[in-house]
């Protein structure tokens, strides 16, 4: 069975330079040695089949066909538990008073909505739209109920589901019904766009394309020009009584300065921590390809020549300025991408695990695999360079302040193994995750270094499907026989 946005990913992994695997510190023990291979221990950690919110034949279908090909007990078995963990545990899927899809989606453990979180959990389901109309019936619902939220607030990053009260009310923000949190994140505008753009793609369906989403793009154009912060500081703010001082912004809630140089402001990063240089340099990347793709459905749906070509021009702007301000010369890894600046002269040379990210930039198609100044950038992160880079003796990886010291993000593992072409790297990759769950058979946020036992958030949809999403992937490359050599 063939998948085109699996395929696509392959052809663009494939067109890439081989990335050599950096040495780790640590051997990694084989999974035959640490786990019993013993079928009563892996027991299935879906909710039973009643309690399940929403259900596609095409998953089951797909989760059956996988879990047939491997061999290796524990990878079939976490695959099994984390691929439908969004649809088992998050999607709330039902119909508007005129009929419409209208699915709100769970970010896990938290009964809210996120825009970037929502875009990703259910990413990996387009695949299989087209073969279950059920389930491409609730992703249409997922992307007009994103459109609904971004009119709603465009600065917004999470939403309630209907008349609720959040307990961050108080934020000293223009809070508005209906908002759970009002951080300003670029990539909050963008992964709505990426799932609309390969919904499109995938099933033919331009039913999204109703007056919601074009407002929403018009929003979207005004939203991300606003923060260039070219003529003022735009109409953003952010402050809240907080211990934590990346749950608020410097200066009155306005931030840091920056030189207004063609780049776009994100207040916040995708952890929702708050940034520094407020010129996040992966998201806005990301901005430059979603703007492109937001041009093309513009056009397609609503022939609006004049939003189609503001979009492109934002694009190209920025596209621009990336060019002349991300990248810095660093001593050992050479022209790199910085993670934030400010447009004066400052950078910050570091990477969080959250994606956006600089490793994930390969991930998404901001920038080609083979692009020298990303493999550098790639090497640096996966090192001490990068001061939220952790290495212990469980495990290797990226983390960010929103956890803190020592804690390696499964989704950064998650992503090096996405964007390598090199098998020993994806074998490592594959091996530290089966062997970091703490046998609970789905991944959580992070996990301690030393400790997997140690870790946040036992339910987490988004690191649970896009683990999923990985294994998929992994398959359709033709890495079957090394997923089973594991």
């Amino acid at each position: 069975m063939k998948h085109p946005l699996l395929l696509s990913a392959l052809a663009l992994l494939c067109s890439a330079q081989v990335v050599r695997a950096q040495e780790s510190v640590y051997d990694y023990k084989p999974i035959a040695e640490t786990i019993q291979q013993d079928a009563t221990r892996y027991v299935c950690k879906r909710p039973p089949m009643e309690d399940r919110l929403f259900r596609s034949d095409a998953v089951e279908r797909m989760i059956r066909e996988v879990q047939s090909k491997l061999t290796n007990p524990k990878l079939r078995w976490m695959f099994g538990n984390c691929f439908p963990n969004t649809l088992d545990t998050t999607v709330h899927f039902r119909h508007d008073e005129e009929g419409r899809p209208d699915t709100f989606v769970y970010t896990g453990d938290i009964a809210a909505m996120w825009l970037r979180d929502s875009g990703a959990q259910v990413y990996p389901y387009i695949a299989l739209a087209d073969e279950d109309p059920l389930l491409a019936e609730m992703l249409r619902g997922v992307i007009l109920r994103q459109m609904k939220q971004i009119c709603l607030d465009p600065y917004a990053n999470a939403f309630l589901d209907g008349d609720l009260t959040t307990y961050w009310a108080t934020d000293m923000t223009e809070m508005r019904p209906g908002v759970h949190e009002r951080k300003w994140e670029i990539d909050s505008l963008c992964y709505p766009i990426r799932l609309a753009y390969a919904y499109m793609a995938a099933t033919g369906d331009s039913s999204i394309l109703d007056e919601d989403f074009h407002r929403a793009m018009r929003l979207v154009l005004q939203t991300l020009c606003e923060q260039q912060r070219k003529e003022n500081r735009g109409p953003y703010s952010f402050m809240r009584q907080t211990e934590r001082s990346t749950d608020s912004k410097s200066c009155q809630g306005w931030g840091e300065p920056v030189n207004p140089v063609g780049l776009i402001v994100s207040s916040f990063r995708p952890s929702d921590d708050a940034t520094h240089y407020q010129f996040l340099i992966p998201s806005n990347f990301f901005a430059v390809t979603s703007c492109r793709k937001a041009a093309e459905m513009v056009r397609k749906g609503y022939a609006d020549e004049a939003l189609a070509t503001g979009l492109e021009e934002l694009a190209d702007e920025v596209e621009q300025a990336l060019a002349k301000y991300a990248v810095v010369s660093h001593p050992i890894y050479g022209q790199v991408y910085a993670y934030e600046v400010d447009g004066y002269g400052n950078v910050s040379l570091m990477d969080d695990a959250n994606v956006p990210s600089l490793l994930a930039m390969g991930y998404l198609g901001d920038v080609a695999l083979d692009d020298p100044i990303y493999q550098n950038t790639r090497r640096l992160v996966w090192s001490e360079s990068n001061p939220y880079f952790f290495r212990g003796s469980a495990g290797e990886g990226i983390g960010g302040p929103h956890v803190g010291y020592d804690m390696v993000w499964p989704m950064s593992i998650m992503m090096r193994a996405f964007t390598s072409t090199d098998d020993e790297e994806i074998r490592a990759c594959m091996k530290q995750l089966l062997a970091t769950d703490a046998d609970t058979g789905l991944m959580h946020e992070s996990f301690h270094k030393d400790d997997p036992t140690k870790y946040t958030r036992s339910w987490f949809a988004w690191q649970n499907t896009l683990f999923g999403e990985l294994v998929l992937t992994l398959i359709e490359r033709g890495k079957l026989d090394l997923l089973n050599s594991l």
